[in-house]
């Protein structure tokens, strides 16, 4: 596969050059800032006034498509099995891997927070001034966690199959989109011929319609890159990344491990693609993911991705992509799993073997309910905290830094799709028809 010098290719490297300016735009306005105020309120109003719209209508454009994209993809993708006996192994295979990504993903975070003890490292006078600062922001934070519905049956009757769809797509929950895409899909498999068919070309159509739009919203990515990067590092500022340095960079250790280490032995035992070839392909939606901090905002340009440059069929990519932008959250439930288990060694709260255990197991199950937009997951870290009598205000200690983590988390949950993909492609992809691209309706 001949992957230099692609559209593709090309603008991987011009997000990457956005990337770098927009770090060091909001580095040197940040300096300044910090050395003479009038500059940080300048800054400040740059970056509200200027930088967020320029990144929110990038966002919008690619929001936008997702509900239709969403529901066309899986409805086209079971419509492409051809029969519902083909769904049960693709199912079977592409919620196993969620499920691993997901547990392997914990585990590497925890094994290297009580390495390198992060919140033992955190200054009394840091861990005081973080409070402070972010105590307003914690308690929002804190009030959201406590509307959460507790778990229960009807919590998950509601989460899945809501009494109002149309409002729980307005409130942009995918998840019941994902339910109903689903049941039409397998509905429509029971239609007769002709029917079937219009069906597949109608949503083949919208799938159509709606990648060209994301091109369309991709020529943006390069200065919304920028725009969206320079605000994030206005806002943080160097002083909170100082502070947390050491949890930072643990956490990032973790996420590298599995982004590189873990996915690519998953590639090399499960399917037949080199990791080098993966990563080169799938450059340009890992740069997407990690400007947009979205998996949701991200799925249009893994769609594509997907079916041009890794040679995965629509059928599969329509099924596995979709759910796994929201289901499969790898970096998530790893970065819960850390913030829990720092912010218990910043208070001094004991946790054994045993509740660290627990702690990865309820990561995995909260991560799979966290929406796909960025800053989604505070609440339910907030919830784990209480789980293990840990101070629901330590939140404060890592808001001002969540902004920059969620862009590596959501690059590792994004990386997870795509990896699942490939191995439920290499390993399933003989049964599964159209691997030509056409829409099998007629069997």
């Amino acid at each position: 596969m001949q992957l230099r010098g692609s559209p593709s290719d090309r603008l991987a490297a011009r997000i990457l050059w956005g990337m770098g300016a927009g770090l060091a735009t909001g580095g040197l306005l940040r300096l300044a800032g910090d050395h003479w105020p009038p500059a940080g309120a300048t800054a400040e109003w740059l970056a509200r006034e200027v930088l967020d719209p320029v990144g929110l209508v990038f966002l919008r454009l690619l929001f936008f498509v997702v509900v239709p994209l969403v529901f066309a993809s899986l409805a086209l993708g079971i419509l492409q099995l051809g029969r519902l006996q083909a769904l049960g192994p693709l199912a079977g295979r592409t919620f196993a891997l969620f499920g691993l990504n997901m547990a392997v993903g914990v585990a590497l975070g925890l094994v290297v927070m009580n390495t390198m003890r992060p919140g033992r490292a955190l200054a009394p006078e840091a861990r005081a001034a973080l409070l402070a600062r972010y105590a307003p922001d914690a308690t929002r934070v804190q009030e959201r966690a406590a509307q959460q519905p507790g778990l229960s049956a009807r919590t998950l009757v509601e989460m899945f199959l809501p009494a109002n769809l149309l409002r729980a797509v307005v409130d942009f929950q995918i998840l019941p989109l994902i339910v109903f895409a689903l049941l039409v899909g397998v509905a429509s498999l029971g239609l007769p011929e002709a029917r079937r068919a219009g069906l597949g070309v109608m949503c083949e159509t919208v799938v159509a319609l709606m990648t060209r739009l994301v091109q369309w919203a991709m020529r943006l990515a390069p200065a919304a890159v920028a725009a969206l990067l320079a605000a994030a590092v206005i806002r943080a500022g160097f002083d909170i990344l100082k502070a947390l340095a050491w949890f930072v960079a643990a956490l990032l250790l973790a996420m590298a491990v599995h982004l590189f280490g873990t996915f690519s032995l998953l590639l090399r035992g499960l399917s037949r693609r080199r990791p080098g070839e993966f990563f080169r392909a799938a450059r340009v939606v890992l740069v997407t993911a990690f400007s947009t901090s979205s998996s949701s905002a991200t799925l249009p340009t893994t769609l594509q991705v997907a079916r041009e440059r890794l040679g995965i069929s629509p059928a599969v990519a329509g099924f596995v992509l979709p759910l796994g932008a929201t289901l499969n959250m790898s970096g998530t439930a790893l970065y819960e799993g850390c913030v829990v288990l720092f912010v218990a060694q910043v208070f001094g709260v004991p946790l054994g073997l045993g509740s660290q255990a627990l702690l990865l197991v309820l990561a995995v199950l909260s991560a799979v309910a966290v929406a796909g937009i960025p800053g989604a997951s505070l609440p339910l870290i907030v919830g784990l905290m209480a789980t293990f009598h840990i101070p629901p205000e330590g939140i404060a200690l890592i808001y001002g830094a969540d902004r920059i983590l969620d862009m590596a988390r959501t690059t590792l949950n994004v990386g997870g799709d795509l990896v699942t993909a490939c191995i439920v492609e290499d390993r399933l992809g003989a049964q599964v028809p159209d691997r030509a691209g056409g829409t099998p309706l007629a069997k």
